[in-house]
């Protein structure tokens, strides 16, 4: 006999998402160099009836929220996990700017590796094309 498997924590929230008639959702990964880039394609995004969900803090710009170094790293991880879980929660990647970093390249394949569509504003850049 043979028993239906559980869903997994994916297919609870893909399903949720369905009853909640939630419409698509996107995040929005890249450097914090392009947040003027990050702006405007949530505006697109927006426009076009997706939900936009985008990095929320540009640590390259001072602020005594994160002035002193061991804060700094500390927030940086705690930013990291963060944005990790937008991914999780979003349908779709879209990458922002003609410039790939170690952590935005992180961003991509932890993406991927979820099985999440991965769209860049300037393609040539996709590491893995």
């Amino acid at each position: 006999m043979s028993y239906p498997q559980p869903f997994t924590p994916e297919e609870k929230l893909a399903d949720a998402k369905k009853l909640m008639s939630l419409p698509h959702i996107v995040v929005i990964c890249g450097s914090t160099r392009f947040m003027t880039e990050m702006s405007e394609a949530d505006l697109r995004e927006t426009k076009a009836g997706k939900i936009v969900v985008k990095p929320g803090v540009d640590m390259k710009s001072p602020h005594e929220l994160w002035s002193d170094p061991a804060e700094a790293e500390a927030l940086k991880i705690r930013l990291d996990n963060l944005h990790r879980a937008k991914i999780r929660l979003a349908d779709e990647v879209l990458v922002v700017g003609d410039y790939i970093g170690d952590s935005t390249r992180a961003e991509i394949a932890y993406a991927r590796s979820l099985g999440k569509t991965v769209q860049f504003t300037h393609p040539e850049v996709d590491p893995c094309p």
